[in-house]
């Protein structure tokens, strides 16, 4: 498999794109072929490497010697796309960005989408930027996309409409949803047409992920601003396997106890999990002035924080908690149940991958037999993953 991941630190436009893949690998003489399928023509792809803010970049330009120069209906722009001979895969993406993009230019200024014309992307250039950002990732072979957060720049810029803030209101209606942030100079860093495609190309917006790059790639941008690399990063690679399981965001909460009458442990720890506590532990430590002391640790969910840590500052001798969120990795698991000498005990099993289990008896339902049976509570649970083994290997055999 192949991952593709942009690294959006100034931004993303339609020629940021387009030299970020052909720095990144793409041949141009094959994406110039390639977008021979579309009916434009009267165009010509110029590469050359350029420097932004001391960073080298590959800065591609659609050089125009005839073609479309008045703004075009989204029906012509569609219609152009659905009679090319592009792969069925690149005409469906643009089919899309270009709804998006008509979808924002209507929020923006408040007519239907019938009735858009687009004045920023409806030139030959800017049909190139988009269709041919689409084709070159389908020529590279790109399985997975993902992108960073988004800069969208700050200031104010100047169009037809006058002066507007940035981001301009068809950038900021196609950002609804997406992670965006603005740092950098004073001047607009992302346009419609480069977060359009973006917004179609990525299946994830995430910090750079596990992978091994084989190539990386900077496209760079038309403007130079002084002291600032306006270039747009991308990692071509082969994705790590991911851990088996699935990862979830949890706060874990801690405090220091060094005068609360151990007495009151058990009571603490039941009324954390009454309030939503997922887990609770007690560990003994040697606190300042050689003092021995006991941190008192809780994970909850972030929607139960609030409350977890409510209980600590009442049902405790602390004056304060510490709180931050952390990840954690949980493998599917299911519950399921066997039959013994004295009642039930439910099982706890989880997919470990490829096939494996592993598997757990719950410890409170060997405990309840072993009281009433009088037998070690060690051999309840023994008898308990003998027997969830022999169900198993059962249904192994017949299926």
């Amino acid at each position: 498999m192949k991952h593709l991941h942009f690294d959006c630190f100034s931004g993303v436009s339609g020629d940021m794109l387009l030299g970020a893949l052909v720095d990144v690998g793409l041949p141009l003489p094959e994406l110039s072929r390639g977008l021979k399928a579309v009916k434009l023509g009267g165009y010509a792809l110029r590469a050359a490497t350029v420097k932004r803010g001391g960073m080298p970049a590959i800065k591609v330009d659609v050089v125009i010697a005839r073609g479309v120069g008045a703004p075009l209906a989204l029906r012509r722009i569609q219609h152009l796309i659905a009679s090319s001979r592009l792969p069925d895969l690149v005409k469906n993406r643009g089919r899309e960005v270009f709804d998006r993009l008509a979808q924002a230019e209507s929020r923006a200024h408040r007519t239907p989408v019938a009735r858009v014309h687009f004045h920023e992307v409806g030139v030959v250039d800017s049909l190139v930027d988009v269709l041919g950002s689409l084709l070159g990732c389908h020529l590279l072979g790109v399985d997975a996309i993902t992108s960073s957060a988004v800069n969208l720049g700050a200031g104010t810029i100047e169009c037809e409409h006058g002066t507007l803030p940035v981001p301009g209101p068809a950038v900021a209606a196609l950002a609804r949803g997406l992670p965006v942030y603005s740092a950098g100079p004073a001047r607009e860093l992302t346009t419609p047409t480069g977060l359009a495609v973006l917004s179609v190309l990525a299946q994830d917006f995430c910090p750079l992920p596990a992978m091994r790059p084989t190539a990386i790639g900077y496209g760079a941008g038309t403007a130079d601003p002084d002291g600032w690399p306006n270039a747009l990063r991308v990692f071509l690679g082969e994705p790590v396997p991911a851990a088996p399981g699935e990862q979830d965001v949890v706060v874990q909460l801690e405090t220091n106890l060094d005068d609360l009458n151990p007495q009151a442990y058990e009571t603490v720890m039941a009324r954390l999990f009454a309030a939503g506590a997922l887990d609770v532990t007690l560990a003994p430590v040697i606190m300042k002035q050689g003092r021995p002391g006991i941190v008192l640790t809780a994970l909850a969910p972030p929607q139960k924080a609030d409350a977890v840590a409510g209980v600590v500052l009442v049902e405790t001798t602390s004056l304060g908690v510490r709180m931050q969120e952390v990840r954690r990795r949980l493998l599917a698991r299911q519950i399921e149940s066997v039959p013994l000498r004295g009642g039930t005990v439910r099982i706890k099993v989880a997919t470990v991958g490829r096939g494996r289990t592993k598997a757990a008896p719950e410890y409170q339902d060997c405990k309840r037999i072993a009281e009433q049976s009088g037998r070690p509570v060690r051999d309840v649970m023994d008898e308990a993953m003998l027997a969830y083994r022999k169900r198993s290997s059962g249904l192994r055999g017949r299926a």
